[in-house]
């Protein structure tokens, strides 16, 4: 039985972490073998607050292997990685990366490189950015990043999309085959944009910007997962890119009519695999 092998945070309720991507490539037709690095009540951005824990990194490093020594970890397709509790959780990464690589070299890796962005403040611990940086990103096949993240990795100010083609060939060179950044939030306020960066060129996406009281959490998370089955499925970056584009776009407007702030990702749970609304990707011209 082949799986894919999610690494990231977890929420009892709501959906964010593991419990906005597994779910998606399940319904995509995927196992998923979820390990959470934190088990939080709820997301952070409840002003009530909330419960739970951090995992260690030996709590990681513990399962992984329990899963190679019944000889399954061979069946991983991918490995998809989200938020991390902590510095040496990324050198576990880099370890069960290495591990799956080594016996299933077709294995993919995707990497949410989630860091938090200003406006928020900082969510993560100490050493996980750099750690992010400087060791699991550049050995990822995909990076997912926001505009703040690639900037960060890119090592230079985003303020316009030639900023942003600028970042992401600056971000192929160190590694990554794939760019996928899941908010470009300088292009306009207006649409919710995303881009698409491979050797072949650059593509942006663009859908109507929704708006909501209180912005929806794992929405990147969600994203990650869709254009990871895509990619599985068989279909090209652009297709993957296309398709997770619009299908997290059906799961916040479901979330929009009803109303609600977590993503509604089981009501809307057609839109994972058949999207209503479909907007193209462009290919941005001497990029």
């Amino acid at each position: 039985m082949k799986g894919i092998l999610s690494i990231q945070s977890h929420v009892v309720y709501g959906h964010a972490g593991n419990s906005s991507a597994v779910f998606p490539l399940q319904r995509m037709g995927f196992e998923v073998w979820p390990i959470h690095t934190v088990q939080f009540s709820n997301h952070t951005q409840y002003s009530e607050g909330w419960t739970g824990k951090a995992f260690t990194a030996t709590d990681t490093e513990e399962l992984v292997k329990g899963i190679d020594n019944i000889g399954k970890l061979t069946d991983c397709q991918a490995v998809l990685t989200g938020y991390q509790g902590s510095a040496e959780q990324c050198l576990v990464i880099v370890d069960t990366v290495n591990k799956v690589k080594a016996l299933n070299p077709d294995a993919l890796y995707v990497c949410d490189p989630v860091m938090g962005a200003p406006d928020k403040g900082c969510i993560v611990a100490p050493g996980i950015a750099e750690n992010l940086l400087t060791k699991v990103m550049p050995i990822a096949d995909v990076i997912v990043p926001n505009q703040f993240e690639l900037s960060q990795f890119a090592e230079m100010e985003i303020n316009s999309l030639e900023d942003a083609v600028v970042a992401c060939k600056k971000a192929l060179a160190k590694g990554p085959k794939i760019v996928l950044v899941k908010h470009l939030y300088c292009i306009s306020q207006e649409q919710f944009s995303m881009m698409l960066a491979t050797e072949e060129g650059c593509y942006i996406a663009q859908r109507p910007h929704l708006e909501f009281d209180k912005a929806p959490v794992g929405v990147g998370d969600l994203i990650s997962s869709l254009f990871t089955g895509a990619i599985l499925k068989g279909g090209t970056p652009r297709q993957a890119f296309e398709h997770c584009h619009n299908a997290a776009y059906g799961v916040l407007k479901e979330t929009q009519n009803r109303g609600e702030w977590e993503l509604q990702t089981i009501a809307a749970q057609q839109e994972l695999v058949n999207p209503k609304e479909l907007f193209a990707a462009e290919k941005i011209e001497n990029a």
